[in-house]
């Protein structure tokens, strides 16, 4: 009989100690209050520019790990604000999401911010709720390819292009080469295929949710919050803070979970590299440039 008066004994030493402490401890160690833990998915996916790297599931999965592995957690949120980019590491963080909530068996809600569009709002199919802002970009389920025609300016400059291939379609679409109706055709048979698999995903996610014509939901257009809610695209109008402390008391703990960082966090421009000078000197810098004019381009066709 000794052991369990000593067990009990030990447990109320706990709990004073406990009762304690709780005023200086952090709300997600107190043991009483709800958690919900917060990933934010920011960018466009897979794709980067020198000083701001793109979503990937490289980039994120180890904070997604860390979210779910949190005890007591009561859901995972998603801070989403994203244009889109990479379909495939659109859907293979998609899929981390939906694995890990499967595994945990914890419900996953997405906040969609300034945009959840394309890829972006293909991550917030993750969720098992997503919630908007009213002026929010929502949508853009469709797929799109953009590229330039060089070969009428190379004319004018009396440059010649030579093309060596082994194969007869390996030069298609090259942007220094007069446009074939046969490549394009090629290239949207493609995006069909994708764009196929998309419209297949949410409606797997959002099911009996999807209100409105297909023809309109499906092609690639994007809308305000307000008009997202009512076509089933979204659950609600709110924000982050104000429906966590709705659904779990003005309490609740809202840790913002981040992947593993080195001892001195994150390298900042000036630390461990040349400056600007050294910068333009970089190989590849010319790539950079128009990859970061084609990521402001990404955001700017929503208004941004």
């Amino acid at each position: 009989m000794a052991e369990p008066r000593m067990t009990e004994h030990l447990q109320q030493i706990f709990a004073s100690a406990r009762a304690w402490l709780r005023p200086v401890l952090p709300k997600r160690l107190r043991g009483d209050d709800a958690v919900v833990p917060v990933v934010r998915l920011s960018g466009i996916i897979g794709f980067s520019t020198p000083l701001k790297p793109g979503l990937t599931l490289a980039g994120v999965a180890r904070a997604l790990d860390r979210a779910f592995a949190l005890r007591r957690a009561k859901a995972v949120a998603l801070a989403i604000n994203s244009p889109g980019g990479s379909a495939v590491q659109s859907h293979l963080i998609f899929q981390r999401i939906r694995q890990l909530a499967d595994e945990k068996g914890i419900p996953v809600i997405a906040f969609v911010d300034d945009v959840g569009a394309s890829g972006g709002y293909m991550i917030a199919c993750a969720a098992d709720e997503i919630v908007c802002d009213q002026s929010s970009i929502v949508g853009s389920i469709g797929v799109i390819g953009a590229s330039f025609g060089f070969d009428e300016a190379m004319k004018k400059l009396g440059v010649e292009r030579r093309i060596y291939t082994s194969g007869e379609n390996k030069a298609m679409l090259d942007p220094f080469l007069p446009v074939k109706p046969e490549d394009v055709e090629r290239l949207k048979a493609i995006q069909n295929e994708i764009h196929e698999d998309f419209i297949a995903l949410v409606k797997a996610r959002r099911g009996p949710r999807l209100s409105g014509p297909e023809k309109t939901l499906f092609s690639g257009e994007y809308w305000t919050g307000r008009t997202a809610l009512g076509f089933g695209l979204v659950d609600r109008i709110g924000d982050l803070r104000s429906t966590l402390r709705e659904r779990y008391g003005k309490d609740v703990a809202m840790p913002l979970i981040v992947g593993e960082r080195g001892w001195f966090g994150r390298q900042l421009p000036g630390v461990g590299w040349g400056g600007f000078d050294d910068l333009w000197r970089r190989p590849g810098m010319a790539e950079e440039i128009v990859s970061a004019v084609e990521a402001r381009a990404m955001w700017s066709r929503y208004g941004l």
